[in-house]
This record gives structure tokens, sequence and C-alpha cells, in this order.
């Protein structure tokens, strides 16, 4: 399976990335490296997480407090937010049709 990422969600990952980084040299990295393994297991298991709204599945990421929101659409995974768990709770609506 293919992951595409809409941009404003890319953005979100750098943006935690390079906050992390700023707290701690290296925490960037491994904040990336779980997001990544997350990823993997997403394309691995696309059904295993819970729909939290009518198309979009909620991968819960630990040790950080951050999901990854995403649909599925034909061969292709979409991440729709890199959304942290305590703010503006599901403000990535409008980017979904």
């Amino acid at each position: 399976m293919q992951v595409n990422f809409l941009k404003l969600a890319e953005y979100e990952l750098y943006d935690a990335q390079e906050y992390y980084e700023k707290q701690q040299l290296g925490l960037g990295i491994t904040f990336k490296s779980i997001i990544y393994k997350a990823l993997n297991r997403i394309i691995e298991f696309p059904q295993a997480y819970k729909k939290v709204k009518v198309d979009v599945r909620r991968c819960i990421i630990h040790k950080f407090p951050y999901n990854i929101l995403y649909s599925i659409e034909d061969n292709t995974i979409l991440i729709i937010a890199i959304a942290h768990q305590h703010r503006k709770p599901e403000y990535w609506l409008k980017r979904i049709k």
C-alpha cells in the first residue's frame, strides 16, 4: 500500500519533530521514528484502527501525545493529520470531503 500525506499533515509532522528536537537533542528524531513505525503498522493492518468519523481512522501514538488520522482510498493510505491529542479536537474535519 502507498502512503500519501495531505500537505497540512506533512507540515504537522515536521513542526512537531522540530519542536521536540528543540526540547531535547535527538527527541525529534525519536518522535519521527515512532511516527514511521506507526505508519508501517497502518500499512500492514490498515483496517485495524478504530473509525472516528465516517471513513477516518485513528492510530494513537505511544510515548507522544499524537494521533495519526487517515483514510483508506483504493490502494492508498491518506494521512489527514498528525494531530496533538490535547489541542483543538477535530480541527482536521475540514480537511475531509
